[in-house]
């Protein structure tokens, strides 16, 4: 074991610059054939992906709005309970269906195919890392794979019927009508969703910085505020302009900045005992 990792280390060393990139051509292009690969399952699976999983925030059943509406009866809220969607989606340009047909398709492959890319992405930078360093980071893939899934199904369950619900109904006079361009809907659904997947990740980079020493939970604590302000800045950048939207998405991003707070406290006392041990 310990002979193959010594050969595998002399392989890496010995390799020159364009054998680098001929790894990272092969890498790219396993990783644009599963994007790909999915792409093409989610374009000839038409009626589910459409019908089902990208239009399902605009209809009254979506399972969002049937939980809103239980909870409303359970707690006496009618308010909670959303029963109509007062807007209509169309295509206003000969393609639009078509190349929106793609885009999405391209959008679901790209998310299925994620734990595969990623993987790629990390079996190209791992061999460059020390044996502690790999260490450290054994999991990655898994954890890094779990908050992405986590972060979209956020984004698409709880932040999109929500953000849709909230422009559908909001009308500067009762005269104009909501008509949305199916651009318009399919780009903001992706935003939402795609923003969430990456927002979700902050305990992952809050753990590498930790562990490279560029941040401490001392650090994170002190700049906690400045944290607030930087989270509810991006968090309006990345929604459609609604306090709701903004809101949303602040609020779990911020329960995952006090989990890496938790995270690098972890990691800090992982490495003052390690430190001891060396000292023994």
């Amino acid at each position: 074991m310990a002979l193959d990792q010594y050969n595998d280390d002399e392989e890496e060393e010995g390799m020159s610059f364009l054998d680098h990139l001929e790894q990272l051509r092969w890498h790219l292009l396993r990783s644009i054939s599963a994007i790909l690969v999915f792409m093409v399952i989610a374009f000839l699976s038409k009626s589910f992906v459409f019908g089902v999983v990208i239009l399902g925030p605009s209809k009254i059943d979506f399972i969002t709005y049937r939980v809103l509406c239980q909870v409303s009866e359970a707690l006496s809220i009618p308010a909670l309970c959303i029963q109509e969607l007062p807007f209509i989606i169309q295509s206003r340009q000969m393609t639009g269906q078509f190349s929106m047909h793609i885009t999405s398709s391209l959008v679901v492959g790209l998310i299925i195919a994620f734990p595969y890319v990623f993987w790629e992405v990390w079996r190209f930078i791992s061999p460059g890392l020390y044996d502690k360093e790999r260490n450290a980071a054994r999991g990655a893939v898994f954890f890094v794979s779990l908050l992405f899934f986590m972060g979209a199904a956020f984004g698409y369950f709880i932040l999109s019927p929500l953000s849709i619900n909230f422009l559908s109904n909001y009308q500067l006079d009762p005269s104009i009508s909501n008509e949305f361009d199916i651009t318009s809907y399919i780009s903001t659904l992706a935003m939402l969703v795609l923003a969430s997947a990456v927002m979700f990740q902050l305990p992952i980079v809050i753990y590498f910085l930790t562990k490279a020493g560029l941040v401490s939970s001392a650090f994170l604590k002190t700049y906690r505020r400045h944290a607030i302000v930087a989270i509810l800045v991006v968090s309006a950048l990345i929604t459609p302009p609604d306090v709701i939207s903004q809101i949303l998405i602040a609020m779990p991003i911020l329960v995952l900045y006090e989990a890496g707070i938790f995270i690098a406290k972890r990691l800090e006392r992982q490495q003052r005992e390690e430190e001891l041990k060396n000292d023994y």
